[in-house]
């Protein structure tokens, strides 16, 4: 009884830990759909423009994905976790001179940073709550971390919306103003860009110290859970050479692309596309939180749900279509009304990642750690899906204006999400 306790505590402990990454992923992440209004007022851009703060971001998952598993394996999770806390560390630093020379490459110099270090970190993190316990519950476990994702995100986003954008419709006037001379537009832009300096600063500091929390954890390595090469195979694995020849694991690389490609629409661009339909900033910047609060009602229809009422591939599939009803619903209706059917799309992206995941590593074997990363890897969908959105509209590509063109792209992305959940994560299962 005493060794049954004491491995319950250690393990509450483990979850705990991982609780707290996934709510340092949340408040990094979600930050972005803040900084795109921010950067693109402090440093006078374009929609377009401001759409590659996500570019970016996202676009290190891609390059540091299946580094960070060769990282992982000779650090280990707890020096690999602690590593990619540093690393995010000193991408919010970079932020600091960003702002003295309110230079933008010099920002998005500080988020591809910070994005390196979350790709370690969701590398290591994301397989150790899909194999901690059975597969079918998997996405249980994950919704339970996502809701320790989205709070932070809310907080994130009520905390640094109400420091970066405070008033800054009222300072944009000013500065539009023909009254206003050259040099008080730019010192009103400067002052504007110094607001990131110290809540960058002072997370800076905050993620060293869980760096350190981290190292000196009992958290285990992913290999002391899944033990040997031999005894991690499975029925699937046995035999196979090459990551590539796992159909389901590919498909669903592809389907994270699109998941957070649509989440990141959703979600980050919340905000100008409130501000296209005639919002002011100080109203629309509550809307990437209205997202969230739209995820966190998700999250909770997982727990609840998953497994015990309905398989995770039957719920993906139900929020797919939940998902392209209510992007083409946004469409047809205007005001506070599309507004909130954006943000309802929350609660369909829910599931989206938490069943995906462990769809596609399912029955990996010793491919288990690769494959996470090459999953991890569909994050450049949040790089490349909203910059192409900005590209198609701002151009009026086949007469695409900023709805229509929304409409088109995440109906896409959730019809490719339907297949994969349909008939995407069962193809190759069968061997």
């Amino acid at each position: 009884m005493e060794n049954s306790t004491s491995n319950n505590s250690k393990y509450l402990l483990q979850i705990s830990i991982i609780g707290l990454l996934f709510a340092v992923f949340g408040f990094i992440t979600w930050l972005n759909g803040i900084l795109i209004p921010f950067l693109k007022k402090s440093c006078e851009l374009s929609d377009l423009q401001s759409y590659y703060v996500a570019t970016a971001f996202f676009a290190a998952y891609f390059f540091l994905a299946l580094p960070s598993s060769w990282i992982l394996e000779r650090l280990g999770t707890k020096n690999g976790m602690a590593v990619g806390l540093s690393i995010m560390a000193t991408g919010c630093l970079v932020f600091i001179p960003a702002s003295a020379a309110r230079s933008f490459p010099m920002f998005l110099t500080g988020l591809f940073i910070q994005g390196m270090g979350l790709a370690l970190l969701q590398t290591a993190a994301n397989p150790y709550v899909s194999i901690i316990g059975p597969i079918e519950s998997a996405a249980k476990r994950i919704s339970i971390m996502g809701v320790c994702n989205k709070v932070a995100g809310i907080g994130a986003n009520l905390l640094f919306g109400a420091m970066l954008l405070k008033n800054v419709d009222a300072i944009q006037q000013e500065i539009d103003s023909p009254a206003t001379a050259l040099d008080q537009k730019t010192a009103l832009l400067n002052d504007l860009a110094s607001r990131v300096e110290l809540p960058y600063g002072v997370m800076a500091v905050v993620l060293l110290i869980i760096a350190l929390v981290i190292k000196s954890s009992s958290l285990p390595d992913i290999k002391e859970k899944t033990g040997d090469a031999d005894a991690a195979d499975t029925a699937l694995s046995k035999g196979k050479t090459s990551i590539f020849q796992f159909p389901h694991l590919l498909l669903g690389s592809l389907a994270i692309f699109m998941y957070v490609g649509a989440e990141v629409m959703a979600g980050d661009l919340i905000t100008i596309y409130g501000k296209n339909l005639g919002f002011s900033t100080d109203t629309s910047r509550y809307f990437t939180t209205f997202g969230l609060i739209g995820l966190l009602l998700g999250y909770g229809a997982n727990i609840i749900l998953i497994p015990k009422y309905v398989k995770q591939e039957t719920w993906l599939l139900v929020s797919a279509l939940l998902g392209i009803t209510l992007t083409i619903a946004s469409y047809f209706v205007s005001g506070e009304h599309a507004v909130a059917c954006l943000a309802a799309l929350g609660f369909s992206n829910a599931v989206m990642w938490p069943a995906i995941f462990p769809l596609g590593i399912k029955n990996l074997g010793r491919f288990t750690n690769t494959g996470s990363a090459l999953l991890v890897m569909g994050i450049v969908g949040g790089a490349i899906i909203p910059p192409f959105y900005g590209w198609l509209y701002e151009h009026h590509v086949a007469g695409l204006d900023f709805r229509s063109a929304f409409m088109v792209i995440m109906a896409v992305c959730y019809t490719y999400i339907l297949f994969y959940a349909k008939v995407g994560c069962h193809v190759g299962m069968k061997e």
